[in-house]
């Protein structure tokens, strides 16, 4: 896991770039591709602070995304299905 002063987090293997940007949580896949979904979407960052949203971690070997100051975690599968947690 590898912490960004700028909040941008990149996988270790260049697969994927995560941020927080507008309200929303935006994934750059290596193939230009980009999901976004609301942080709405999720009751644990609909109610966190800016700063903690933006605290984001790439874990899994790139496959899932953890905020640590929410103790939220949530697969990039879940994401592209539609799948944003609770």
């Amino acid at each position: 896991m590898k912490k960004v002063e700028s909040m941008i987090e990149r996988s270790t293997d260049g697969m994927c770039t995560i941020y927080c940007e507008n309200d929303m949580i935006c994934l750059s896949m290596s193939d230009n591709k980009e999901i976004r979904f609301p942080v709405e979407a999720n009751k644990k960052l609909k109610n966190a602070t800016e700063k903690q949203r933006k605290n984001i971690e790439i874990i899994c070997g790139g496959t899932g995304l953890h905020w640590p100051d929410l103790d939220e975690d949530l697969s990039v599968t879940g994401i592209i299905e539609g799948r944003y947690g609770y």
